[in-house]
């Protein structure tokens, strides 16, 4: 359907057009992505070498760095190279590419922290059948699905980014392809779009949220029941959770549940939760858990050991 569009490539306009401005940009993404990678590849590392951490709770963490670290790769890397260029331009291709990953991933991060709720709920509320209800075969199966699910939501964005078509403009104002700048640039009326754009990303964002708000609040009043122990560890558990779902949800449910209007704070609302988000991850999941952090020191305590025999 898109091969009779008469555009075949977009001019991403970014952040910013002057050239000293997306010089400290360069230099501020980098050190974000660059970071991602480091706090995400580390928490991976950590969870598949310590054998402390082979509860649940680990298993879905080490799929929500691993979302973490291929949603902010869909988006970083392109826009620090951008950042450099006079001219931004990509393929009508590798748009539809960007689209296709960028919401697979960031859907999958959504469904990661839906299972992540998930296992807090069983394991505060139903401690005595914990390991059973989360054994290692219904984990597995839950990601999968997750996995699945994802796909699903991304080849409907695909579908609706291929029925829109585009003959004239081909400036994109974003640092990115995303359905919505794309909709100011088709040349038909684009309300029942939008309007299936909304159900389907702005739902599962406002959906997910209510749901996971919910979960919380319910695992919070068990608490009562449990020890001052207890109540503390979990508590700093579900905070760190808590904490993540609000700054993702929060920019994702102000961008996808409106109609197709943008707003001056809009690319920067993006960047938050699209590159802002993924570095702060590992920060609250680290720096809360003591687990997590002991660890990462016997993991860089074993490294030194082996350093020292060679």
């Amino acid at each position: 359907m898109w091969l009779n569009n008469s555009v075949t490539e977009f001019i991403l306009l970014g952040l910013t057009q002057d050239p000293f401005r997306k010089k400290i940009l360069f230099v501020v993404f980098l050190l974000f992505y660059t970071g991602t990678l480091l706090g995400n590849l580390l928490i991976i590392t950590t969870i598949k070498a310590s054998q402390t951490l082979g509860s649940p709770m680990y298993f879905f963490l080490f799929y929500l760095s691993l979302s973490d670290t291929c949603f902010s790769t869909t988006i970083s890397p392109r826009t620090i190279v951008d950042s450099l260029l006079k001219e931004a331009t990509i393929s009508f291709s590798e748009c539809i590419i960007q689209v296709f990953t960028f919401h697979f991933f960031g859907c999958l991060e959504i469904f990661i922290l839906i299972l992540m709720a998930v296992d807090r709920y069983v394991a505060i509320c139903k401690p005595l059948h914990y390991m059973t209800i989360m054994n290692r075969r219904v984990c597995g199966i839950l990601v999968a699905i997750a996995w699945v699910g994802s796909c699903v939501h991304s080849l409907v964005q695909i579908f609706l980014a291929l029925s829109l078509p585009f003959c004239g403009p081909n400036e994109i104002d974003h640092y990115f392809c995303d359905l919505q700048p794309l909709l100011n640039l088709a040349c038909s009326d684009t309300y029942m779009i939008n309007l299936l754009l909304v159900s389907n990303s702005g739902a599962i964002c406002t959906v997910s949220f209510l749901m996971l708000m919910v979960s919380y609040i319910i695992i919070l009043h068990s608490l009562r029941n449990h020890s001052a122990e207890g109540r503390r560890k979990a508590l700093s558990t579900c905070i760190s959770h808590i904490t993540v779902v609000i700054l993702f949800f929060g920019p994702c449910i102000f961008i996808y549940t409106r109609p197709a209007t943008t707003f001056p704070m809009d690319k920067m609302i993006t960047v938050f939760y699209s590159i802002g988000t993924p570095l702060l991850n590992p920060l609250i999941y680290t720096l809360r858990n003591a687990e997590m952090k002991n660890a990462m020191k016997k993991l860089w305590q074993k490294k030194l050991v082996s350093d020292d025999r060679k």
